[in-house]
């Protein structure tokens, strides 16, 4: 057993992430029910004569939603598991976690081993 406990924010963590894909499924469910005039009383008419052709608004949105839910909360738990958190705990970050230390150094190293060419805008030859 390890010694250190987790705090309240570590085991709140997961659901926040339910509340994003929840949130991302209201939002891509209302999107669906506006879009497909669920609230006009044409479609509320069609429906209650049994005129209405195909799955209803109410059902579409739901689909809708339930599947944007779904595939938020798979995206954000793989972005979750790029990065182990252990490596991260005492450090303090200036650059993005998931880019490479190896292309840093070499993006750095020519432009900081150029010499000195002077004045700007004077020609060194």
């Amino acid at each position: 057993m390890s010694d250190k406990k987790s705090t309240r924010r570590e085991l709140l963590r997961p659901l926040h992430l339910l509340g994003i894909a929840l949130a991302a499924g209201i939002f891509a469910a209302v999107v669906t029910l506006v879009s497909t005039g669920a609230f006009t009383a044409r479609v509320n008419n069609a429906i209650a004569n049994g005129t209405y052709q195909g799955l209803t608004p109410v059902g579409l949105g739901l689909v809708i939603g339930g599947g944007a839910f779904i595939v938020t909360l798979l995206i954000l738990s793989m972005l979750i598991l790029a990065v182990d958190p252990r490596q991260y705990d005492e450090k303090t970050l200036d650059r993005p976690v998931l880019f490479d230390e190896d292309a840093d150094a070499s993006a750095a190293g020519p432009e900081t081993s150029r010499p000195d060419t002077g004045a700007p805008g004077t020609d060194p030859a």
